[in-house]
């Protein structure tokens, strides 16, 4: 009998990095774990589940290490670390705005993911938040596109968790966000753009269908100009994907190094110019655990 129980354990944070978590079926088709793994994930190389074992950095349910030819154990569960042997570094740093024992309020840069996915582990806002925190359980609230910068909330304790999300799905949180656009002198603000925005080709955009109900609105209102470039305050009621940059694209004033709308235009991962001049600067909302108003406000600015 192992000295441990599957409840016993909870996996480290190791360097910022939570553990992730892998069921092994009774069916499955494999002598050890390796040779699991190896079916269950195969976009990743056999190479990088040998270096993970020879790293420490597979567990069993119960805590113990195991090894590349660890027999497999059906209806148990295993925990694993990702990490990336050549992550691009991202050059910006966040700053945490607020903190308290529930909620952690952080201003996010430019180009940082929220959340480790595909080539980001280490420099994702929330591996960066867990390093310097030591909050194993720290989650994101909302999101924010990897382009977008501004203020993001994330939440500390399993148990308010869903509380916080349930003010994002019930609209009961306000934002305000800043861009930076061309000016055209015969669009009249303030304007309340509402439009049907559905799944776009390529899959990871957005296109509007003129033919379907409004499912996004955006209030837009002109802040200043300078004859070429202007700076506009948008205020979504709604959170689709790219909503804003569709909106403010449908106008015809795009937003400034918009890298997919109006045509999509990859840059290399390492190209960290020209970030897309759209912040979520600042957010307003009833605490629901403290019963109090909130407003936490983005300490970046956009400038003509």
């Amino acid at each position: 009998m192992n000295k441990f129980s599957n409840t016993d354990f909870t996996p480290p944070l190791i360097d910022g990095v939570s553990a992730s978590k892998v069921f092994l079926p009774h069916d499955g088709c494999a002598n050890t774990i390796f040779d699991y793994l190896c079916q269950h994930f195969p976009h990743i190389q056999p190479e990088e589940w040998q270096q993970r074992f020879a790293d420490g950095l597979i567990y069993a349910a119960d805590g113990t290490k195991l090894g590349i030819d660890s027999i497999y154990t059906p209806n148990t569960h295993l925990f694993y670390y990702r990490f990336l042997a050549n992550e691009i570094h991202v050059p910006f740093q966040h700053e945490i705005l607020f903190e308290n024992e529930d909620l952690l309020v952080a201003d996010k840069p430019h180009f940082l993911t929220m959340t480790p996915t595909g080539q980001y582990v280490q420099e994702t806002l929330l591996v960066r938040l867990k390093k310097q925190t030591g909050y194993a359980e720290l989650t994101p609230i909302h999101r924010l596109d990897r382009e977008t910068a501004g203020v993001v909330l994330f939440c500390k304790t399993p148990a308010t968790r869903g509380i916080y999300q349930q003010l994002f799905a019930e609209r009961k949180v306000k934002k305000n966000y800043h861009a930076i656009a061309a000016y055209r002198a015969e669009l009249n603000f303030p304007q309340s753009l509402q439009l049907h925005l559905e799944k776009g080709n390529p899959f990871y955009t957005m296109q509007i269908n003129l033919d379907k109900t409004p499912n996004t609105e955006t209030m837009i209102e002109l802040l200043e100009h300078n004859q070429h470039l202007a700076k506009y305050l948008l205020k979504p009621t709604t959170g689709k994907q790219h909503q804003l940059r569709v909106h403010l694209n449908s106008l015809g004033i795009p937003i400034l190094n918009d890298p997919f709308y109006p045509v999509v235009a990859h840059k290399t991962d390492d190209d960290f110019s020209h970030p897309l001049q759209l912040l979520a600067k600042e957010i307003h909302f009833v605490d629901p655990v403290l019963q109090q108003q909130m407003h936490f406000k983005s300490n970046f600015e956009l400038t003509l």
